[in-house]
This record gives C-alpha cells, structure tokens and sequence, in this order.
C-alpha cells in the first residue's frame, strides 16, 4: 500500500508537539479507476499488497468477465502467487471434479479429461493456465447441471439445491432493492427478450448458482486456502458467494476481487467487491446480436 514519505526538521521540541497534535492525519492514496489501477476501500494497493491482502483469507473469490484474456492472465498469477489448496471453479460441473483430480494425480492431459471443447467454456488457453498455477490443488467443480437450473426456474433455489438448502439460507427473502437489482441484471443479461415474468424464475437460478460456487469452495477449505474462480456477477459481496459462505461458515475470511472493465475509461457497473482491479475492455461486439437472432431461429 502506498505510504507518504515523512519528512524530518529540526524544529523545538515543543513545536513539534503541537505540530503532531494539530496536523491532518496521513492518509493512503486515493484509488481512482485506470487501467491497471488496484483498488481497496477506495484506497490504491499495489500487487504485492495486494497479494498479501489475500493471503489472509480462507477463500478468495477472483471474479471474471468469461472471454477476457486480461483477467485470466490475472487470476493465473495470482493463485500461482497464493499457491493454494483447493481450486474450485464455475467451468467445473461438480460431477467432474473426481475426474479432474484424477487426471492431475496421474498425469495425464487435463484438458482431454475434461473433454474442454465441449464444456462451451471457450479457449483452454484462457483457463489452463489458471490451473496448471496451482498443480498440487485439489480441485472442486461448482457448475450446475441443466436440470438443476431449470428447476430452480420454475420451483425455487431452494427445491433445486435440497436436503442443504438450509445451510445457505435459500428460503430466505432479500430485500426488495436486491430483488429489484437482480432482476434487472437478468434483463439486461438476456438483452430485454426474456418475458417479464420469467425473470423472477432466473434469478432464482442464479441464487442456486451462488449457494452451489460456495458450496464447491467449503467442500475445500478444510484443506487449506482456497480460490474460487467465477464471474464477476458470483463474486459480488452483497448477494454473491461471499453472501452464501457467510451464512454457512460465518467464521472465515473471505476476500471478493472483482476484474472491471473500463468503458470509455469510466465505471460502468456497481463495485460491490472488497478488491477491484480495474482493467481494458474486452472487444466482443454486441453480444445481443447473435442472442437475439439465436431466439429468432426456427
């Protein structure tokens, strides 16, 4: 963390006292979004602050936006920097995860094992790297079939998770300025082609989501550190995992860094993350282009 230089006089003993009595307290260097910039309670940190931060924690959540390459070469270095004991991941269906550590402890190709090209994941160059960083974590899958999400659509997170719904609280209600919040990231999310009254139905789908990455991490963490890699969406500390893992393990430390895209060089999105580094925007075109001619297919 950035620290002001202090500069000495000679000056009487009783003016320095007063001096240090009436002076303005020293403060950290205020964070402003730049690309590169690592930001804290609005404070600036460098990497290795950064870092260390971390290393404190029980999990820590590196958030993502799925087809940026920047924020993977990110959290590659960072868990290569944290070398922690579980990876726990969003790409991951749980029913995979014996797979993967198998694989691991043989030897063999992981991306093979995983049968990657089939996941809709995307280039394996963008998250192989991430898990050849920590080469002697167990590995956690936390992706959701799509049975399991359907049902959530239509019945609720908490029918579709079952007997430990409890755990993570999943009946509970959040307040309506989340509901509202979280609908309309759904809306936007599906590019205003979803009925209104499905939306209720994905948000729902995404609480289940939530419950299950945390879920994925607290099978690790008695290992260990563990790193959870997810989106940025999953990673928000005010309904995201860290909401779930505090509910069902409220003595861990949890640390949320969210990877932020500028736009224009200006934030568009909320900050609800205990880090944020701040990064270039992705060139993906508009994403709602093919969504929509996708729907209008016969």
């Amino acid at each position: 963390m950035f620290k002001p230089m202090i500069r000495t006089f000679a000056l009487p003993a009783i003016s320095a006292i007063l001096m240090a009595v009436s002076a303005p307290p020293l403060r950290a260097e205020t964070c402003a979004p730049a690309v590169g910039a690592i930001c804290a309670d609005n404070q600036t940190l460098t990497e290795a602050a950064l870092i260390a931060k971390l290393r404190d924690a029980d999990i820590v959540i590196l958030g993502e936006r799925h087809d940026n390459p920047v924020h993977h070469d990110w959290q590659a270095r960072l868990v290569a920097a944290l070398s922690p004991a579980g990876l726990a991941f969003e790409m991951l269906p749980e029913v995979k995860q014996d797979i993967a550590n198998a694989a691991r402890e043989a030897g063999d190709d992981l991306e093979e094992a995983l049968d990657w090209d089939h996941t809709g994941w995307g280039d394996w160059g963008m998250y192989g790297p991430i898990f050849e960083a920590a080469p002697d974590a167990w590995i956690a899958g936390g992706g959701v079939e799509r049975d399991t999400l359907m049902k959530a659509i239509s019945e609720g997170a908490a029918t579709a998770f079952g007997d430990r719904a409890a755990v993570y609280r999943l009946n509970d209600r959040f307040d309506q300025i989340i509901i509202d919040d979280m609908l309309d990231e759904q809306d936007k999310a599906h590019c205003g082609a979803l009925p209104t009254a499905m939306l209720p139905g994905m948000a729902e789908a995404q609480q289940l989501r939530d419950a299950a990455f945390a879920d994925a991490a607290l099978r690790l963490v008695d290992r260990g550190q563990v790193v959870l890699i997810t989106g940025n969406g999953h990673a928000r500390t005010d309904r995201g995992v860290p909401l779930y893992v505090g509910r069902a393990r409220p003595e861990l430390k949890v640390q949320s860094v969210g990877m932020i895209e500028l736009v224009g060089g200006q934030v568009v999105e909320p900050l609800r993350y205990d880090i944020v580094i701040f990064t270039d925007p992705f060139d993906r075109g508009d994403p709602c282009e093919d969504f929509i001619k996708s729907r209008q297919k016969p």
